[in-house]
């Protein structure tokens, strides 16, 4: 059986960024783990994606930590990857993202995705 899969859009190397501890977090929980960020190579041994639409297996979940404005400049792609669920974590959420997000197709769950992992 395979592991679940996960895209960390807005990974972090920084251990102190909710963007690296949900990379760690949903490792540690057995999922195979897509850190996306457009400056990093290498986050926690792992390689790193420009873009969701880079990783060529499909995306159980993608977790997002960006603001809302830049949120919506990488929405289409996610959308485009697609996904069985896209949660938008605390701070990364607004009205105008999760409506254009809905408007794509996308099951949205605004809540924090490391939080999910213990339910």
């Amino acid at each position: 059986m395979s592991k679940p899969t996960i895209a960390i859009v807005g990974a972090s190397s920084d251990r102190s960024k909710y963007g690296n501890v949900a990379v760690r977090s949903y490792r540690e929980a057995g999922y195979e783990v897509f850190p996306v960020h457009p400056k990093e190579t290498e986050i926690e041994g792992l390689k790193v994606y420009k873009s969701v639409v880079d990783i060529s297996v499909a995306l159980d979940r993608v977790s997002v930590y960006l603001p809302p404005q830049i949120g919506m400049k990488v929405i289409e792609e996610i959308a485009r990857k697609g996904t069985k669920e896209l949660f938008l974590n605390p701070g990364s959420e607004s009205d105008e993202l999760v409506a254009k997000a809905q408007s794509l197709g996308l099951n949205v769950i605004v809540a924090c995705s490391i939080t999910a992992l213990r339910h």
